[in-house]
């Protein structure tokens, strides 16, 4: 019965050693001196915090962009995704009206290409690397992971991020680039800044999660299910649409667990 007793009470130190430590680096620039050139908002906005396990290596990784209409909002690393073997890069970029389309998706871009280029530094692993974000930040995701352009720029492909999961997200062109168009937020317009324009077969897995379409802004619901249509339409066959029943359009908090469980599919996926 001791012995028994000693083994639980190692069982326990070990296990409480053995518990993951994070850490978390602020305000780091994702684009060289060289690219900002003395452009006090791009020193400014374009900046990342890093939450990292420090224990613990080849990590996936998930890229988060606030909402807020690409006219406002803060980077952030929610708290729902905290302490879950994980690391989170919440990015700040560049706002309407300073500046306008498509600036904000390049901005979204370069810091996606930063954790691609460092990632491996922190401990993670730059093949398990998602990009999400609500609202103005799901559109951007979706951007950056479906125009492969944006990400051509510096070198990186767009296949190689391990899985876009957008939270009610724009999927036709953003309100805000129509109304710097002169174009009232209440007219559909699918064109090359839009998400549906760049539906392709061979995009990574999307994953796309929006509020309960009686709740939810807009016809942001039927926007996604149209998306969800037209990827399967095209062949890709891991577009998948989460409806979050009796929540509206800031439905972050019950979605997280399915951005987790989408991290943890894929990351068993690869790894087998």
């Amino acid at each position: 019965m001791k012995n028994l007793f000693f083994l639980c009470l190692f069982i326990s130190t070990f296990s409480i050693q053995a518990q993951t430590t994070y850490e978390t680096k602020e305000n780091i620039s994702y684009y060289t001196k060289k690219q900002i050139k003395g452009d006090n908002y791009k020193a400014d906005r374009c900046v990342l915090d890093i939450y990292y396990p420090t224990n613990k290596e080849n990590f996936a990784t998930v890229v988060w962009f606030h909402g807020g209409g690409l006219s406002g909002g803060e980077k952030e690393i929610p708290q729902l995704l905290k302490e879950k073997g994980i690391a989170v890069i919440g990015v700040n970029y560049r706002l309407h009206p300073k500046v306008t389309a498509p600036t904000y998706i390049e901005d979204a871009a370069a810091a996606v290409a930063w954790a691609f280029k460092n990632i491996e530094d922190y401990g993670g692993d730059k093949s398990l690397i998602f990009v999400s974000g609500h609202s103005a930040g799901g559109y951007l995701a979706s951007m950056i992971g479906l125009d492969k352009k944006y990400l051509k720029e510096f070198d990186i492909d767009a296949n190689d991020i391990a899985g876009l999961i957008p939270f009610s997200g724009h999927t036709i062109t953003h309100f805000t680039v129509r109304k710097e168009r002169g174009i009232d937020g209440k007219t559909p317009i699918i064109d090359s800044l839009a998400p549906l324009f760049h539906v392709r077969k061979d995009a990574p897995p999307l994953l796309l999660i929006t509020g309960d379409r009686e709740k939810e802004m807009l016809g942001r619901y039927e926007e996604n299910a149209y998306m969800m249509r037209m990827m399967k339409v095209i062949g890709h066959t891991e577009t998948t649409l989460y409806e979050m029943d009796g929540y509206g359009h800031g439905m972050t908090h019950p979605a997280f667990p399915l951005l987790l469980n989408e991290i943890e599919r894929i990351t068993k996926m690869k790894q087998k």
